[in-house]
Order: structure tokens, then sequence, then C-alpha cells
């Protein structure tokens, strides 16, 4: 039997806690204790970014903090939370989406820079492991590894040969599709053989001492289905080894050093590499939006300027990534390569996006702080009419896709429409006012 907890929500760390607290139970005493469990969550306040909740489920209180947008990446969320005399003591949850990235990323530590880069250029991947458990874990580990850039392509954390795209996937005639894939059954091992990076993994143990690490092997060797642990690629790194970050995180097993400190590290460690990469490409695109001045009221806003590769590439040698992190290596080549993939896609998609709707928030400022008496002195009913109607079209545009724009700026659009309708004659006010 299994017991199955579907969510929209990607609390991993939440709902493996609740299912290790209810699945025994409900193994023993069956359907009446799935009831009560379900009231109970029933019971649960709504997750509000910035929140720290008590959720009590069969007689423990679990205590999570829900992740904002506004936290800062990469700041430990571990801070003691306030205790309402709760009885019983509440089981504190140090994230409520976070793996423990340390156990995860023990057996592959010295590797982490190589798995970093495959993940930031999208690259096929196949993690074969032990168990289900196993697989998850380390797709979403890595997953997360680029944070706060957004993983872009797709990923399974546990994918079996039932699979729909089972066919897709292990076809020779194409290259494999840019996506990460966690499997547990030997058989993968012949038919994902043609798969450019394979990571095999044992059983993750608890993080008190540093499991022999995996090796780096070539591809051909992946003839039998015993195959040892390690990382089946012939990728070569654009960057350098940080050999710094495994000393810190030895020592810090050597002093017994709690897991989520160890996590806290490497996620550290991770963040600073990615925005150490991602900050001289928020540089540039900032650097394309139009001046201020250039926008004025009765003209369309003007167009961002277009991403231009070389002329980013140029920018690199007084504005790169060295002024950021210690790390040597081909970081052009990096850049180069991930302006192929969809995690550079995704990040300009939703840059370009940002972008857009501050110009429209600008746009509307600029409308407000504009004379419109003085400009419809001279204006056919047309343009008038025209006016009132792109105005409108904004507004609406400004509500639904909630631009940053003051309240007090969409009211006063509201009132100039108003005050453009009334100067109009009765009939075309009856018409727009009817609209």
């Amino acid at each position: 039997q299994s017991l199955v907890l579907v969510s929209r929500l990607p609390y991993v760390n939440l709902f493996q806690s609740l299912l290790q607290l209810i699945a025994p139970e409900y193994f023993d005493k069956l359907e009446p204790c799935l009831e009560a469990v379900c009231n109970e969550i029933d019971q649960w306040p709504p997750p509000v970014p910035g929140q720290t909740l008590n959720l009590p489920v069969m007689g423990v209180v679990i205590q999570v903090r829900i992740p904002s947008r506004v936290d800062k990446p990469g700041s430990s969320p571990v801070k003691q939370f306030n205790q309402e005399n709760l009885l019983p003591a509440p089981l504190v949850l140090p994230s409520i989406h976070e793996l423990d990235l340390f156990r995860c990323f023990q057996p592959v530590l010295i590797h982490i820079q190589m798995l970093w880069e495959l993940m930031l250029l999208g690259e096929p991947m196949v993690v074969m492991a032990p168990s289900p458990t196993v697989s998850s874990e380390m797709v979403l580990a890595l997953t997360s590894c680029l944070a706060p850039l957004r993983y872009c392509c797709d990923y399974r954390p546990y994918f079996t040969i039932h699979d729909s795209e089972f066919k897709e996937y292990t076809t020779r005639t194409q290259a494999p599709p840019n996506i990460v894939v966690g499997v547990t059954n030997p058989f993968f091992i012949k038919t994902l053989q043609h798969w450019p990076h394979i990571l095999r993994v044992g059983e993750l143990r608890m993080s008190g001492d540093l499991p022999k690490q995996v090796k780096v092997k070539k591809p051909a060797k992946l003839k039998t289905l015993d195959t040892k642990p390690g990382i089946y690629t012939s990728y070569k790194t654009f960057l350098h080894k940080d050999k710094t970050l495994i000393k810190r995180l030895l020592k810090g097993i050597q002093r017994k050093r709690p897991s989520e400190v160890q996590s806290a590290l490497l996620r550290r460690h991770l963040l600073e590499l990615t925005q150490s990469f991602i900050i001289p490409l928020e540089h540039y695109i900032a650097s394309l939006m139009p001046l201020q001045r250039a926008i004025t009221p009765w003209k369309n806003p003007p167009q961002i300027r277009p991403f231009r590769q070389e002329d980013f590439m140029k920018t690199l040698e007084h504005a790169g990534p060295q002024l950021t992190c210690v790390l040597k290596g081909d970081w052009l080549g990096l850049y180069r390569r991930f302006f192929k993939s969809a995690n550079f896609d995704g990040w300009y998609r939703q840059r370009h996006k940002e972008m857009t709707q501050k110009l429209e928030a600008l746009h509307l400022e600029a409308i407000c702080e504009a004379n419109i008496v003085a400009w419809m002195k001279d204006k056919s009913e047309v343009e008038i009419v025209d006016l009132v109607l792109k105005l409108r079209e904004k507004l609406v545009r400004a509500r639904c896709q909630h631009l940053p724009v003051k309240e007090e700026t969409l009211q006063r659009v509201g009132l100039y429409i108003e005050t453009i309708i009334s100067s109009l004659p009765e009939d075309l006010q009856a018409v727009l006012h009817h609209h």
C-alpha cells in the first residue's frame, strides 16, 4: 500500500515530515485515522508569505515559516520563533521547501562545480539511485542549486518505464531532451546509455562522515548493470574546482557541525557562485532600459533595446564575474554555452517582462504629470476619443497585471478619463460611457 500526498505547493520538506508522521498510523488504523488528519489539516491557516505558522496534526505541532519573495537569499530562516506556550513543544522545521543539501551532495561534493555547470547549462542528465527517495532528493537538490536563478528545464524526480515519455527518452535517433531524470530501475543503464551525463549514487547516509567520493568516468564504462557509483560523462568544466569549500566542509565533519549548518555553507557557496555569474547579466540588461526622460505622456513608451550577446561579452572585461568570484576558468565559454540554454531564455523573458511593466508604470506616472487640458486644445474629436480608449486600456492592463504603480496614480488617470469625456459632445459621451 502507498499513502500519497498531492499538492500544488512545492513544500517538499514539510510534506515529507508530514507523511512520516501520518503514514505509520494510517497503515495501522486506516481510514478513520486519515479522516481525523484531513479534518486537522482543513483547520490550518492559509500559507501567507513571510508568516510563521503552527500546524497541529496528530498530537504534534509542526512549526514552519512560509518563505517570501523579499527574503534575502542565503539568509538562514532558522531563527528561534516566538514560542507561544505551545504544548507539546513544536517540531520546528528549518525550512519548508529546502532539502538537506549537504546530505544529498555528500558523495559528489568534490564535483559540485561540475554539477552546478551542468544544471546552469540545462544539460540532459540521468540520476540512477537505489530508491525513489534518493532519486527524488538528488534531482530536487540538483535543480535547486541554481538559486536565485530559476531552473527552467524539465525535471522528473522519479521516472519509471511505465511513463508515457519512456519511448521518447530511450530512442537513440535524436538527442536526449534537456531534462533531469531520476530513476531506480537498473534496466535504464542499458536504455539510457546514450545520454551524455549519468550520475550513479548509492544510499544517502546521515551526514556524520564523508562517504567515498564518486569518480568521474568516461560514458563508455557504462557497460554492465552493476555499474559502480560515479559520474559518467565526457564534460570538461569551464571553471576550476573550489578547494577551499571542500576543506571547510571536511573540517565541519571533523568538528561534528550540524547538518543544517553544513547545508547552509554549501547553499551560500552555490548562491555566491550563481550571483557572480548573473550580476554581470543583470547590469547589462539594466543598461538596455530607455532613459526616464525619453518617456513622454502622449507617445507610446520607448522600446527596451535588444540584448546583443557580443556587446554583453565586451562588458565582462571590466565588470565580469572575476570582481566577485575567486574561481578562475573560462567564464566567457560558460556564458556562450549558457546563451543556448532554456535557463537563459527563461531568465531573459522574465526580466524583459518586468522591465516592460516598469516602463508601463513610468508612462502612467508621466501621463499624470501632464497638462491634459492644454493638450486637448487643438485636437480633433477622433484624436480625443482615441486617447480615452488608449488610457482606458492602460488602466485595465495596470490593474490586471498588478503593475508597480501607486493607487493614487491609477485614480488620477481614471479622473483624467472622466474629465476628457465630459468635454466631448453628449452623443459621444453616451457612446463612451456605454463602452
